[in-house]
């Protein structure tokens, strides 16, 4: 699916910019209250995982490896999902992912009442957690990859650093969609900054809420504009 709104009129965008507040919250769930495991964040989470397949103190294998496939999982769902919305109004692909991923972060938090971050019990509610973030965040991706907006994937920095610096003036280039790139870059930042807050002082339960309500208001904001009533494409 693309997106034919994703003009400069586009709301799509700014709606990525605050997904993208989003992920800096995941992973500092993820990372500071389920234990060395990236959630939003695969190419971490495959470091994690050859640290801990050769046994360095503090990594696990199986939650990195639940962190893997309940993202796959949400990718590949939402990969089916967005060839049945092909010619339909975007806005309803859109609200149906938020409510979806607005969904698994909400029951996530549910769980994360009874977990215990210190001493990461139960075990049952480390997985659940690990699960549903996981699989929002593969939903997510694989939703935002069909949408083609350049230099907004809202989970992965490594090329959106690499083109600012690569594209730069300094370097030859002309800037293009620099101040998207480093508007990318503050997004996670200023999402992992919240989110390290809100975890170490609050437990799991209020960033959980607060990344379901960020993602199902901000969507719902942006189906409201009139770009929204264009047609998806496949």
């Amino acid at each position: 699916m693309s997106a034919p709104a994703a003009s400069g009129t586009s709301p799509l965008p700014w709606l990525l910019l605050l997904l993208s507040v989003t992920t800096g919250l995941v992973d500092a769930i993820s990372v500071l209250g389920l234990g060395k495991v990236f959630t939003a964040n695969m190419t971490g989470n495959i470091v994690f995982l050859g640290f801990a397949a050769v046994g360095t103190p503090g990594f696990r294998v199986l939650p990195a490896v639940a962190a893997l496939l309940s993202f796959l999982t949400g990718a590949l769902i939402a990969g089916r999902l967005g060839k049945t919305f092909a010619g339909r109004p975007m806005r309803h692909w859109l609200l149906s992912a938020a409510l979806f991923e607005t969904a698994l972060f909400w029951i996530a938090a549910a769980v994360a009442t009874g977990f215990d971050v210190g001493a990461q019990a139960p075990a049952t509610g480390l997985y659940a957690i690990i699960v549903l973030t996981g699989f929002a965040m593969g939903f997510r991706n694989a939703t935002v990859r069909q949408m083609k907006v350049p230099d907004l994937t809202t989970t992965v920095l490594t090329l959106t650093l690499t083109g600012l610096a690569a594209d730069s003036s300094l370097a030859g280039g002309a800037n293009p969609n620099a101040r998207r790139r480093m508007a990318s870059v503050a997004a996670i930042f200023l999402g992992a900054a919240v989110g390290a807050v809100l975890v170490m002082q609050s437990g799991l339960v209020l960033p959980l809420v607060v990344a379901g309500a960020l993602v199902l208001a901000g969507t719902a904001l942006c189906a409201l504009h009139p770009a929204s009533t264009a047609p998806a494409a496949a």
